[in-house]
């Protein structure tokens, strides 16, 4: 399996968090079945300065880049213009809830 890094940036126009929080229950409801697998083992949004959601951070884990990629495609915050800039990097995850990782 190839674990992954994942900074995805919300688009910066006036309309931007209002498709964030729209598409949000699709987000989560997609991911859902991707934590119960595994596939996603950590994320959360990113915040400014003032508490409000610009972005979206995971680390996730797949059988290949194939994979992830396939999935990106069927994102709601991809599909509904929330996601801006996506960077990807491969990763090795060395702790997770306290504990140190294989």
């Amino acid at each position: 399996m190839a674990q992954f890094f994942i900074l995805a940036y919300d688009n910066t126009d006036a309309e931007a968090p209002d498709r964030r929080r729209a598409a949000r229950p699709a987000h989560l409801q997609g991911i859902e079945p991707m934590v119960e697998k595994g596939e996603i083992r950590a994320g959360g949004a990113i915040l400014d300065e003032a508490g409000n959601m610009i972005g979206s951070a995971l680390f996730a884990e797949f059988p290949s880049r194939a994979e992830l990629d396939a999935w990106l495609a069927r994102e709601p915050y991809l599909q509904r213009g929330v996601w801006k800039k996506i960077e990807i990097r491969p990763f090795r995850l060395a702790v997770l809830d306290g504990a140190l990782t294989p």
